[in-house]
């Protein structure tokens, strides 16, 4: 089928977002509406004594300027991920209010909102609004923030440590330790990274009092979801009473996916003043208060016997969680480094202690793999490491450490289950792919234009599709067009193509004919968001069940209108037939009839539309091996990705064009990271790296052409047997570009780099091996 399962079907929505004609939420405007503008502490730390407005209420155009003491009616906004400490007790959980009232926490930590008539005056009377704060000492680093004498954010959390997390048989890993024949240490730090969406957060805020229900048109990764959130911990009100309306998204990887304490301000000014209030965030707001990614630092260490057999993997490490604990804030360090650090390799023991920290920056939150790609690249620069300290091949210990396809389904060490995978076959794949063996001719050829060349592997293994129902529903409309409402969310992704990919594998509708419903709230009646790499196997497993409720009501109504017993009508390819016949009726053709108003008996269904919710399975665990080669300039330090082949495994691929895409965009995310990106304050929490003067960013020139390629082993999860490909590039590139840095830079005794291996810190480490 020309654009069923499988085929490269370009992107539908692209042809409406490259003439410009996207809408954003920044292009949405509200009749009457007036314009919010934040203001926001330029102070880390201290007491908050109060803010002087009157110069600035009496500005031109200002309507109302909003603090702390005014959104103390509304909720909190609190963390949901509900972990214990070490011993048992409760994780310490300090609310954020929309607007701090006893102390501000970090720079552009938001103390009021101003109101007026045009942006404009809304900036011009912020400016002048004036806070008396008693500035407090600052703690930026989550390991400095734990530590005894640091500055405390909050009197009840002793030492800033939200948890205290361990996971494991702590008397195995250390009998397993105490017996090996080699242990391999490192310390590893996750850089922390701006997230830098294209597009900026914005948002528009509506009440109606005759119906007593907010609107609220906003970026966002899920329209239901955050509707929850926003009536049932913010609002107070029942969830019918919010609506979330989400239209085009410029990027998000996790920033945007839960409450902003941007919103409720935003809430509150529009019912006060009986108008819609709009703000769009700058550039320079974004650097300071959207949440940022990564931030952790651990060691790491691996036991293996005398053969180089893997006996047990202990990551012990501090997680950054900013200011305020957010929605997911300490799941990045914590269970998913626990579900992704063993990767493809059997580890009979395991222990993973992280402590979650406060410090004064920024939030922290998921963003781009949450956890997955940090995992993967823990264990990665472990196995090199440890191959180069024994003296056994890389390759080699990679493939006898893998889980081989006999062993599947195996039972981790974290308590998941892989159900399928060829670990080995991939890596073996993917090193033909790259042309591993005619690495030394391309080495030599650098090194005659004075360069340095190394090569790295990212064997990767990633737990993607949390288990979350979605809404699986199918409206065939007025127009002759079918419409498929699901409650994940496209923010760059491209799912209007692949989930017409589905519906039209399995019910036959024109693929020209479909569209795709995913942010108005009020449509849904469930919905997991876009997030953990899912969306094909949660929304594509809801499309499969819903088409065939569809299928059930059309054979019914088929068999009235062809005069047939219902158990003698077929279905295939959009059409229902009679068995052994040649009369058929297509499921468009019924449609049509129905639209027209036809007489069917009151046991036969009078549609074929559907509302259905398909409850979420288990994981999946799309794996890979990626191979990077680099090229160092040693007069500079200044490294490139010069080469760059992936093998993937993503179980069934509905569509090989955007999977392609997917790939290429972590990866160049993971370059960045690894290569350039790096958020860095002083001593004070102000922000050194605040705008993309100071903050690098790859571009296109950074990247090399990508040469993909896939080994599918179809999932046995769910019923498209995918595995999701959106986090993957990250999982594979880190240690694929980070392990080939350290490679080129050996012959200089290097043996580790952290991230970003940037210019000036390569050069100096082959300055200092100089002498």
């Amino acid at each position: 089928m020309k654009f069923g399962v499988g085929q490269p079907v370009p992107r539908t929505e692209d042809p409406t977002l490259l003439m410009g004609q996207g809408r954003y939420t920044d292009d949405l405007n509200r009749d009457g509406q007036a314009y919010g503008v934040f203001v926001r502490s330029s102070i880390a730390h201290g007491v908050l004594n109060g803010i002087d407005l009157d110069e600035a209420r009496a500005m031109p155009g200002v309507l109302a300027i909003y603090t702390g003491a005014d959104l103390a009616g509304y909720g909190p906004i609190r963390c949901g991920v509900p972990l214990k400490n070490f011993d048992g007790s409760e994780m310490r959980n300090p609310m954020r209010p929309a607007f701090p009232t006893d102390k501000v926490r970090f720079v552009g930590d938001p103390i009021a909102i101003v109101v007026a008539e045009t942006p404009d005056q809304a900036r011009d009377a912020a400016e002048v609004v004036v806070p008396d704060i008693d500035p407090l000492p600052a703690v930026t680093d989550a390991k400095l923030g734990a530590a005894d004498g640091a500055p405390l954010l909050y009197d009840e959390t002793p030492n800033n440590v939200v948890l205290d997390y361990h996971f494991g048989d702590k008397a195995a890993v250390d009998k397993a330790f105490a017996s090996a024949a080699h242990v391999t240490r490192l310390g590893i730090l996750n850089n922390r990274v701006i997230v830098s969406a294209m597009e900026p957060r914005s948002a528009i805020a509506e009440y109606d009092p005759a119906d007593e229900k907010w609107t609220i048109r906003v970026g966002s990764q899920g329209a239901f979801g955050l509707r929850n959130l926003l009536a049932n911990d913010i609002l107070k009100v029942a969830p019918e009473k919010v609506r979330v309306l989400t239209g085009n998204v410029g990027g998000s990887f996790g920033m945007k996916a839960f409450v902003y304490p941007e919103y409720p301000a935003l809430f509150h000014a529009a019912r006060d003043l009986g108008r819609p209030i709009k703000w769009t965030s700058d550039r320079s707001e974004s650097f300071l208060a959207d949440q940022a990614g990564r931030d952790h630092e651990v060691t790491a260490e691996l036991a293996l016997d005398a053969e180089g057999r893997f006996l047990a993997l202990r990551i012990n490490g501090y997680g950054n969680m900013g200011a305020y604990i957010g929605q997911v804030s300490p799941m990045m360090s914590t269970l998913n480094i626990v579900k992704n650090v063993t990767s493809v390799y059997k580890v009979p023991a395991m222990e993973v202690t992280t402590k979650c920290v406060f410090t004064n920056s920024s939030p922290v939150s998921a963003y781009r793999g949450a956890g997955r790609p940090e995992g993967n690249y823990y264990m990665e620069r472990l196995v090199e490491t440890a191959a180069r300290e024994m003296g056994i091949d890389r390759v080699e210990l990679r493939r006898r450490n893998h889980i081989q396809p006999s062993e599947i389904p195996y039972d981790t060490v974290s308590g998941l289950t892989y159900d399928s995978g060829e670990f080995t076959a991939v890596l073996d794949k993917a090193l033909a792919f790259a042309d591993w063996d005619g690495f030394e001719t391309r080495k030599a050829e650098s090194q005659a234009r004075g360069k340095l060349r190394g090569r790295g592997i990212g064997d990767y293994l990633e737990v993607t599709a949390p288990p979350q129902n979605e809404m699986g529903g199918i409206r065939f409309e007025d127009d002759g067009t079918v419409t498929i409402i699901t409650g994940t969310l496209d923010y760059g992704q491209g799912h209007w193509a692949p989930f017409a990919q589905v519906l039209h594998s399995k019910l036959g509708v024109p693929f020209e004919k479909v569209r795709l419903l995913q942010g108005d709230s009020d449509e849904l009646i469930a919905g997991g968001g876009t997030g953990g790499s899912k969306s094909i196997m949660a929304s594509g497993a809801a499309i499969v069940e819903a088409s065939d409720k569809v299928i059930e009501a059309g054979k019914q109504i088929a068999g009235h209108l062809l005069e047939a017993a219902v158990a003698d009508i077929e279905f295939q390819r959009g059409r229902f037939s009679i068995a052994g016949t040649d009369r058929s009726i297509g499921v468009m053709e019924i449609a049509e009839k129905l639209r027209g108003g036809i007489d069917l008996p009151d046991d036969v269904p009078h549609t074929l539309d559907v509302k259905h919710v398909h409850e979420g399975g288990p994981s999946a665990f799309p794996n890979g091996c990626h191979v990077a080669e680099v090229e160092i300039d040693p007069d500079t330090g200044i490294v490139e990705v010069v080469r760059y082949h992936m093998v993937n495994d993503f179980g069934t691929v509905v569509n090989p064009l955007l999977v392609e895409g997917q790939a290429h965009g972590g990866i160049v995310q993971g370059i960045g990271q690894a290569l350039m990106e790096r958020c860095v304050y002083d001593g004070d929490g102000q922000v050194l790296t605040g705008s993309y003067m100071d903050y690098a960013v790859p571009r296109a020139a950074d990247a090399p052409f990508f040469a993909f390629d896939t080994h599918s082993v179809p999932a046995t999860t769910n019923p498209l047997g995918a595995k999701g490909c959106g986090e993957a590039g990250c999982a594979g590139s880190l240690p694929a570009v980070m392990n080939a840095v350290v490679d080129a830079l050996a012959e200089y005794g290097v043996t580790h780099v952290d991230m970003p291996a940037t210019p000036q810190k390569v050069w100096k480490l082959i300055q200092d091996a100089r002498g």
